[in-house]
């Protein structure tokens, strides 16, 4: 049974959806077009996600889920890397602009790409790089029920470990539409609701924090 706050997000995150094609009209297929501020920060952060990886998997074969893939930037870090040999990837935005440029940018059997507010395949692990960063205009009450309820929905396609990140609170100001969810209230939210196995990374430097999650 999908939530209520679910079945109600395309609502707000149309809006959202329409944020992001004007930022990558704006910048192009670049970290500023998904408002990461450069190709460092990006490639670190997608450094520690690749951590919840188990050491059998980063031989390959695994399945990815990309929830809010962009422009399949996830897949350009992971593509060389071991993890993908014989692996398959699967992107999903709400933003059609943006996965119209993915299928353009991207040419590689292993990659599929969606329009969709959740993860419709099962994989082995499931990532959410920035994802619930943007809130704009909704109610941060309703947004952190929305983003509980969208990582539910994902770890239940995920069979062995889910990785998201967001912003920290020192990271700017409420003003400029961000969300800055506590990474306390979320690594205790995960070990409640989806596993005991989960794990808070705040450490690195970068104005975030990373949590991962394993079964």
């Amino acid at each position: 049974m999908v939530p209520a706050i679910l079945q109600r997000s395309p609502e707000f995150l149309a809006p959202i959806a329409v944020l992001y094609g004007q930022r990558l009209e704006r910048f192009g297929a670049r970290p500023l077009g998904v408002m990461w501020r450069n190709e460092d920060g990006q490639r670190l952060r997608f450094e520690i996600l690749v951590r919840v990886v188990e050491d059998e998997g980063k031989a390959g074969g695994v399945t990815i889920n990309d929830l809010g893939c962009g422009y399949a930037a996830f897949f350009d870090f992971l593509a060389p890397l071991p993890v993908m040999r014989g692996g398959r990837y699967f992107g999903y935005d709400i933003c059609e602009d943006m996965v119209d440029t993915a299928r353009r940018r991207v040419d590689d059997p292993r990659v599929s790409l969606f329009q969709s507010l959740i993860a419709t395949r099962e994989a082995d692990y499931s990532f959410a790089s920035g994802t619930y960063n943007l809130k704009a205009d909704v109610d941060e009450g309703e947004w952190t029920d929305y983003v509980k309820a969208s990582l539910a929905q994902l770890w239940s396609r995920t069979a062995k470990g889910l990785a998201f990140n967001m912003p920290g609170a020192d990271g700017g100001s409420p003003e400029d539409g961000l969300y800055y969810g506590d990474p306390q209230g979320f690594l205790d939210f995960c070990r409640e609701a989806l596993s005991p196995d989960a794990t808070l990374i705040d450490d690195y430097p970068l104005p975030e924090w990373t949590i991962l999650v394993r079964r």
